[in-house]
């Protein structure tokens, strides 16, 4: 069976929601991405097997399968095909492993993935009427950006609380404190702004003309915990989960060129060894990639002694916490070594692709190792992936 081999990994800085990105199209964004992996590595897209991109809303102008219209926008032949996948914040991570796996099993030589997410251009929705023109009634307006919409009543109710009540409710479970999770903030600002400074997303940036940042533009230099301390908390009254302690709505894209071993001439940066998904209940969903990743270590015939790194998708202080909890063979001081979500941002269908082509950048920069990338998903999903070098 041949294996998956990362040959490169691309992304737009992240910016906040209605921020620098905020004037373009998820499509473009997605175009933009998709076009850059080409001729970074001088591919020829014409060989490219299948396009697998991740969009976890779909309802605005990301809708009737942007992976085919980004790649349309970007200039490839039409023969190139185009799937978008959706597992909410898992998105581009899926995107990743159905890939590797169509490599693995040799249907395809060359997939790109990757994934989108315009947080910003989120459409508003009214649902529609079973009748043809009702007489009396008014109708609800929904925000697609993020969270539960049009909920089926017959699901419990306590599995459709608000990720925020999630991440509450875990704090309580895991005992972690206000105190920590705002630490753990503050970590992930710092790191972030120091990695930008030291040139250590250098390697994996491509700008959006006309909206250039300087760095993602959630990091907050000037952040402090008495900063972070002062903000109310968001879904409870004595709760600890704020604003600032939470990842927040951003729009981005990235993409990851992924190949099958020597089909391209460029030099690859990691190895794809394992994966893993993990599913539990939708109301402690957070902490589902404790065994997405334990699952993928064993795929990979890897233990936690034997990892250097983890790029852990930051949604919230007390889901991340929480995770670290139950992985106590792995040193903290490992996750995260270039801040996470809660500084540079969580664009939903992008991130997964953010987080594995770091891991991969990283692993290359190290001249080696094992990585794992993992991230919790809205309804109680986790997924995971290892790389190494």
């Amino acid at each position: 069976m041949p294996a998956t081999l990362v040959y490169d990994a691309v992304r737009t800085p992240f910016g906040r929601a209605g921020g620098a990105l905020a004037g373009t199209r998820p499509d473009d964004l997605a175009a933009l991405v998709m076009r850059a992996v080409v001729d970074r590595t001088g591919l020829d897209p014409a060989r490219i097997d299948d396009v697998i991109f991740g969009d976890a809303n779909q309802a605005g102008e990301d809708n009737r399968n942007v992976a085919r219209f980004g790649a349309l926008l970007a200039g490839f032949p039409t023969s190139v095909s185009g799937v978008t996948v959706n597992r909410l914040c898992g998105s581009s991570v899926e995107a990743v492993i159905q890939g590797s796996r169509a490599i693995e099993a040799g249907d395809v030589s060359v997939v790109l993935a990757g994934g989108v997410e315009s947080m910003s251009r989120a459409p508003f929705v009214v649902e529609k009427s079973p009748k043809p023109w009702p007489a009396v009634g008014n109708q609800t307006l929904w925000n697609t950006a993020i969270g539960w919409r049009m909920t089926n009543p017959a699901l419990p109710g306590e599995w459709t609380i608000s990720n925020g009540q999630s991440a509450e409710k875990l704090a309580g479970i895991y005992g972690i404190s206000r105190d920590a999770q705002d630490a753990f903030a503050l970590r992930s600002h710092r790191l972030a702004a120091q990695a930008w400074t030291a040139g250590a997303y250098d390697d994996e940036i491509v700008q959006v003309p006309g909206a250039e940042l300087a760095r993602d533009e959630g990091i907050r230099d000037d952040t402090t915990l008495e900063k972070l301390g002062g903000l109310k908390a968001l879904f409870a009254a004595d709760g600890t989960v704020t604003a600032g302690n939470s990842s927040p709505i951003n729009d981005g894209a990235s993409a990851v060129l992924l190949g099958a071993e020597g089909i391209l001439d460029s030099e690859p940066l990691a190895r794809i060894t394992g994966r893993g998904v993990f599913g539990n209940d939708p109301d402690v969903f957070g902490i589902a990639p404790v065994e997405a990743a334990n699952l993928a270590l064993a795929r990979a015939g890897r233990t936690w002694a034997d990892v250097d790194l983890v790029e852990l998708n930051e949604a919230f202080a007390s889901q991340s916490l929480g995770c670290l909890a139950g992985w106590p063979d792995l040193d903290p001081d490992r996750v995260n070594i270039h801040g996470g979500a809660i500084a540079i941002g969580h664009p939903l269908g992008a991130s997964g692709g953010r987080i594995i082509g770091h891991a991969a950048h990283e692993l290359k920069r190290r001249g080696g190792g094992v990585a794992v990338a993992a991230l919790c998903i809205g309804v109680g999903q986790g997924l995971a992936v290892v790389l190494e070098r």
